[in-house]
């Protein structure tokens, strides 16, 4: 017997939910993206992706043509639309807390729930602290119609910015947190390409599904932190923290990747994800568990403080007056998000202390004027580094790993070079007459 193909929405248009609706709709199902923001709906029915993510303004393009994809504003639409729901809003961390904000999910969901009048699955795939699903499949049965007949499930998401397609339509896993056989295969049905594919798929209860996510941030969180503590060492005692970071590396018990030593992960998820992860803990009379979390954080933001340092040796000791040319943004490459960036945080940390900053960014300069005007900004490298005193690479972009050493050492003011990220050839700039700093090299 052939399943029935459900038909799909999605609730909230921002980096996840965008991204899900357009593969869905690629994949070949009929899907309707819903969001408050009446500019990102006509944005994207346009044509139009809000945000920087390689690869996928083609796909909206396919999937609009297709007339598989729409997008709105109705709730009451979405409602009588959909057969499976998927909620994609955002959890930011609570203002004067490190809590998550729940408010945007608890809204979406309520909004959706009052227009349930038929059995449906909604499908979470935010990120949430432990415990939010059991509340939210109470909230949704009180508030639908169809009652009982609505059911919940956790999806987790695990999205790499720069390869969310990728990581879409052929992820590492899936997870899937239900409670009834019925919402597992409704989730088996919309995921059936996928998984023939071979992605994995892990069936779990919802309380575990919501804990995946946040455990995986924290322990990516703590092994970017664990090299960045091993380069203090170094720094310390002359070691190289490189060579440490490829010698670790080979142990298959520790592997290579996310082993590299620099200044440090920002952006939308590990920070806050971490940070509300140890809140929720501490809630539930576990934080000391957890409580290394604490000083991986605290690890993270002191690399940030040190490259400020090394910036301010290279000037002479002094940033007042000092012309720094800061290479980068967003808080990696092949992205435009400056969510607790730590380029922006160290350019601003440098004007503050009297430099005259000009941040470069191949994408992601309109979001960093917005958020501060005050600093100067460039999508050109080489002429922004013109009359520069010292040169940081913050965001290791491939032009800026491309840039040659004696173009550059042609316009500046003094070959002065501090590399946040390791990402450039030590001895390449050296040999061109380059002052060369990084954080936990000798």
């Amino acid at each position: 017997m052939t399943r029935p193909v459900p038909r799909i929405t999605v609730i909230g248009t921002g980096y996840l939910g965008a991204t899900h609706a357009i593969c869905m709709a690629v994949l070949g199902f009929d899907v309707l993206g819903v969001d408050v923001d009446r500019e990102k709906v006509d944005r994207l029915n346009s044509g139009e992706v809000p945000f920087f993510e390689p690869g996928l303004p083609e796909l909206l393009t396919k999937a609009l043509e297709s007339g598989r994809l729409r997008f709105t504003t109705s709730f009451a639409e979405a409602g009588a639309f959909g057969d499976v729901h998927f909620i994609c809003v955002g959890t930011p961390q609570m203002k004067d807390s490190h809590a998550a904000d729940l408010t945007y999910v608890d809204r979406a969901v309520g909004d959706l729930a009052q227009h349930l009048h038929r059995r449906a699955l909604v499908v979470g795939k935010s990120t949430v602290p432990v415990g939010t699903a059991a509340r939210l499949t109470e909230l949704v049965r009180r508030i639908a119609p169809a009652g009982e007949e609505v059911e919940l499930a956790w999806n987790p998401e695990f999205l790499r910015e720069g390869y969310a397609v990728d990581d879409t339509l052929r992820p590492d896993r899936l997870v899937f947190g239900t409670d009834s056989a019925w919402a597992e295969e409704q989730l088996r049905t919309v995921f059936a390409s996928v998984i023939a594919q071979g992605s994995p798929v892990v069936v779990t209860d919802m309380t575990t599904a919501e804990l995946v996510k946040v455990a995986a941030n924290s322990f990516l969180a703590t092994k970017i932190s664990y090299i960045n503590a091993m380069a203090e060492i170094c720094e310390a005692t002359g070691a190289d923290v490189t060579g440490l970071a490829e010698a670790l590396g080979y142990d298959d018990r520790i592997g290579g990747r996310f082993l590299k030593p620099g200044l440090g992960f920002g952006g939308g998820c590990l920070p806050k994800d971490i940070r509300a992860f140890a809140h929720r803990a501490e809630e539930l009379g576990v934080g000391q568990a957890v409580a290394f979390l604490r000083e991986v954080d605290g690890i993270n933001k002191r690399r940030r403080a040190r490259t400020v340092d090394l910036v301010r040796e290279l000037a002479g000791g002094e940033l007042a007056g000092a012309r720094v040319t800061a290479l980068g943004a967003a808080f990696k490459p092949d992205s435009d998000d400056i969510r607790d960036a730590p380029a922006l945080d160290v350019a601003r940390t440098l004007h503050e202390a009297g430099a005259d900053v000009t941040v470069v960014d191949p994408v992601a300069t309109g979001n960093a004027r917005r958020a501060y005007p005050e600093l100067a900004y460039s999508t050109d490298a080489i002429a922004a580094a013109a009359g520069a005193d010292v040169v940081v690479l913050l965001t290791e972009w491939s032009q800026f790993r491309e840039i040659d050493p004696e173009a550059m050492g042609a316009v500046v003011a003094g070959r002065r070079i501090v590399d946040g990220r390791h990402a450039l050839d030590p001895a390449q700039w050296r040999a061109a007459g380059w002052e060369y700093r990084a954080l936990g090299r000798p």
